[in-house]
């Protein structure tokens, strides 16, 4: 008997996950439908959707099918399609934009202002489900060297890492100080070592966080969040501080720490999100002709960049990984990612 219907997670908002059954859609022109295969877990979601819907515009939930971290293997097509056919596998790119307009024309679909946009696990369908409806536009081949939980891992949090550390340049010649090492954290350390950072430095509140990153080899100094960081740094450094700095934390100290620790001339790229910032504009950024720079998820040719780049340098996202829950776990697993105690969670598909 053919399926007809599919298993689908929900996020009411109140720190639970409502399973349903629902029609396997069908694809209409230009669209694919996606096997999932596997869907990972975004902060994000934790962030303002699981505990409460918080988010607005381009973060509004719309009560749709969760999940933004999408990778499968196509089952079917509809008409119009033109590069991508029934066995590929695929990453989504989590925003389906207008397609138009200047951001989208850039490959910037997170900047789409179009009342057309709609991302996935937001205001469309995404990833939490057997069966996923995309648009052929929206998505980039996964290569054979790599895992779907490799894709998965692109779809939103490397890629969203990778353009961060673009803005800013990394090379042999960068001690880099990472605030925050979360699985947008850990990814930025994993990163930062591919592309040759000559030391990396990582802090956090949460001590095993630190011993994910000890034990899988990402920094070479871990220090566990306090006011003395800044100082430690610097005399770690030589008293010069860091080239770079990556915030992937949010927080209000953290962030404070990234800019006060970075040497002069240096650059800092905030990519957590949420929480807020302050600090003393003439001796913290000025007087040390220090750059911030901000950076929103990624483009969609970045995202297919990083998809070759990761196959070169022989690096497996996946390995962040450290639970795996099936899809009749899922309230499992967010539970498991919103106590901030884990690296990434995954959701696997047969």
């Amino acid at each position: 008997m053919i399926q007809q219907t599919m298993k689908a997670a929900y996020l009411p908002g109140n720190s639970t996950v409502e399973i349903k059954e629902v029609d396997i859609p069908d694809p209409g022109h230009g669209e694919v439908l996606i096997q999932m295969k596997a869907s990972t877990i975004c902060g994000s979601d934790i962030r303002a959707i699981y505990h409460e819907h918080i988010g607005e515009g381009a973060e509004a939930y719309k009560n749709k099918i969760a999940g933004h971290e999408p990778c499968g293997k196509i089952v079917k097509t509809g008409s119009g399609t033109r590069q991508f056919k029934i066995g590929d596998r695929v990453v989504v790119y989590h925003i389906s934009g207008c397609g138009i307009c200047y951001d989208c024309r850039r490959g910037f679909m997170i900047n789409c202002t179009s009342s057309s946009r709609a991302a996935y696990g937001w205001q469309r369908d995404g990833g939490m489900a057997e069966y996923l409806l995309a648009e052929e536009k929206d998505l980039c081949h996964l290569p054979d060297e790599l895992s779907y939980i490799d894709g998965a891992q692109v779809a939103c949090g490397f890629g969203t890492v990778y353009e961060g550390l673009d803005r800013i340049g990394i090379s042999g010649n960068d001690d880099v100080l990472i605030t925050g090492l979360g699985p947008v954290g850990l990814a930025a350390a994993m990163l930062c070592r591919a592309l040759g950072a000559n030391r990396i430095f990582g802090i956090d509140i949460n001590q095993g966080r630190l011993d994910i990153a000890k034990n899988k080899g990402l920094c070479d100094e871990l220090l566990i969040a306090d006011p003395s960081n800044v100082s430690e740094i610097y005399s770690k450094t030589g008293g010069h501080g860091v080239e770079k700095a990556v915030d992937c934390s949010g927080n209000i100290e953290a962030r404070l720490s990234a800019i006060k620790a970075t040497r002069e001339w240096g650059k800092i790229v905030f990519i957590g999100e949420g929480g807020k910032c302050s600090f003393n504009p003439s001796p913290d950024i000025i007087h040390g002709q220090k750059t911030i720079f901000g950076s929103w998820v990624t483009s969609i040719w970045k995202m297919e960049e990083l998809l070759e780049h990761i196959v070169r340098w022989g690096i497996h996202p996946e390995e962040l990984v450290t639970h795996r829950f099936e899809i009749d776990q899922i309230q499992e697993a967010f539970d498991l990612m919103a106590k901030g105690k884990c690296g990434k969670v995954a959701v696997c598909f047969n």
